[in-house]
Parts: structure tokens; C-alpha cells; sequence
């Protein structure tokens, strides 16, 4: 349907592209067997952020009705709430990763995932409050959410960063619960 709001949901893709790299060396276990513990948990919400982009996407185009589009980006808006809710607490629960600032990383991590699983569950409520019967005020109101989606991907990029930097990344690019089609 809008094609700036198409390039702004593939930016949450990034994350997603991310975590397809592959692994190196051994690398240390205690890193290992952290990476192990939190991508196990996010392997099935990493799946379905893919698949609810691929839905906005698939409704995107100039041919889908915007009670189609409405229904569409709603859902995926509250899957990738609640994935990235999910992932937060798989950091959460996995303990400090066993870095020089392993509290840090995971507080920061932490806060990263809930600040995009905010975002996102405000971008449900924004998308749910258009009225798909305007089609031009409905065209306007989703290209208007286009930096809130921006905004929403900023959130769990930084908190994917913080647990990729050095050794850490290595330890997830290893695990096959992190790699994604």
C-alpha cells in the first residue's frame, strides 16, 4: 500500500539478517553455554518476527485493501511485542553474560529488547486507530508510522548489539538457535 512504509518494516529485517552469521573458533565455554541458554529461547520468537515482517510485507503493495493492511500490520505489531518481550527475558534469565561488563550487557540488553516490545505494542495501538475506510487519511496515517517503526527497530538493534560485541558474538553466531532462513 505505501512503499515508504514497506522500507521502513524491512529495517527490522537488520536484526533478523544479524543473526544469520556464521560461527569461528571454539571460543571460550562459559560464552558458549550463555549464547546456548538465550538463543534455545529465541530461536521460535526470531521466527516469528520474521514471519510477521514477511506478512506486512506481503500486504504492502499497491493491490491489498486497508482492511486488509490493517489487520495484517496490527497482528504483526503485536507478535513482534511480544517476541521481543521474549527475548528480553531470555537475556534476562540467562544471567550476566560472562563478559569483562557481563551486568551491563545484559542490563542494557534487557532494557533494548522491552524498549522495542513497547514500541511495538504502540505501534498496534497507532495502526488500530486508523480508519481504513478513508483511504487516503489511512495512507497518511501509516506513512506517518513509518519513524516509529524506525524508532521500535533502533530499540532491539542496540539490544542485539550489546550481546554480539566481541567473544559474546562469536558464542551466538554459533548457536543454532540463532540463525535464521
Amino acid at each position: 500500500m505505501n512503499k515508504k512504509f514497506a522500507s521502513a518494516v524491512s529495517g527490522g529485517a537488520v536484526l533478523v539478517l544479524v543473526l544469520t552469521g556464521c560461527g569461528g573458533d571454539d571460543g571460550d565455554e562459559k560464552a558458549n553455554a550463555w549464547a546456548k541458554k538465550v538463543c534455545d529461547k529465541w530461536s521460535p520468537e526470531l521466527q516469528k518476527v520474521e514471519t510477521a515482517q514477511a506478512d506486512m510485507k506481503r500486504v504492502s503493495g499497491t493491490t491489498s485493501k486497508p482492511d486488509e493492511v490493517q489487520k495484517t500490520d496490527s497482528a504483526a505489531f503485536q507478535v513482534q511485542s511480544d517476541a521481543y518481550k521474549a527475548m528480553s527475558a531470555a537475556v534476562s534469565s540467562a544471567g550476566a553474560p560472562p563478559t569483562k561488563d557481563g551486568q551491563a550487557t545484559q542490563t542494557a540488553a534487557v532494557q533494548g529488547f522491552e524498549s522495542a516490545s513497547k514500541a511495538y505494542a504502540d505501534l498496534k495501538a497507532k495502526v488500530d486507530a486508523l480508519d481504513p475506510k478513508d483511504q487516503t487519511k489511512f495512507a497518511d496515517g501509516l506513512s506517518q508510522l513509518s519513524a516509529a517503526i524506525a524508532e521500535a527497530n533502533k530499540g532491539s538493534q542496540e539490544a542485539y548489539a550489546k550481546v554480539t560485541a566481541g567473544d559474546l558474538g562469536k558464542a551466538i553466531a554459533r548457536q543454532k538457535g540463532c540463525k535464521v532462513s
